[in-house]
């Protein structure tokens, strides 16, 4: 879910796209079987978090291999309009300047209670101490603070929980 609004420069972005399909071996078959879905059509980019400096604090996390999960309120994928993943979706990872950063697949999705997500997804989450007593208390903050729906915090709203793994990631200082 596209949680930070960032304005991205399509020409760096059809750049990554390009490069990334390439590496991540989208495309290798192309040459017997022609251009597919997943090869030609470009992923949804978006940032982690609210602002620049969480986008960038999260894709650290994602770029050295800690954070391998992600979760949003369901309610605010409703307000948005937006579709949960579902697995083998792509997307590209921006970092707090809009720059893509990563290619990632989504690998699993589940949607429970705030109150039932597992020490497992806090752990793959990657943040503080990735403790599940440290991530209720991060998106119990998050979703009061952040949220684009009016029905305030509740420990039995729907949580997306989202795996994912990274195809192709470029340096932070690329």
């Amino acid at each position: 879910m596209s949680d930070a609004e960032v304005t991205v420069d399509p020409a760096d972005l059809a750049a990554f796209w390009d490069l990334a399909r390439v590496k991540a071996k989208l495309n290798r078959f192309e040459v017997y079987t022609g251009a597919n879905a997943a090869a030609s059509l470009m992923p949804p980019a978006w940032a982690f978090g609210a602002g620049p400096d969480q986008a960038d604090r999260l894709l650290d996390l994602v770029l050295a291999g800690t954070k391998t999960a992600t979760a949003g309120a369901l309610w605010d994928y409703e307000v948005a309009g937006e579709e949960v993943a579902t697995v083998g979706d792509l997307a590209i990872l921006l970092d707090g300047a809009a720059r893509p950063r990563a290619l990632i697949r989504t690998t699993g999705v589940e949607i429970v209670a705030f109150e039932d997500v597992t020490a497992a997804h806090a752990y793959a989450e990657g943040e503080d101490d990735r403790s599940l007593e440290s991530w209720r208390r991060i998106h119990e903050e998050f979703f009061t603070t952040v949220a684009e729906h009016d029905r305030g915090f509740d420990r039995r709203m729907p949580v997306v929980c989202e795996r994912f793994e990274v195809l192709y990631p470029t340096p932070r200082n690329a």
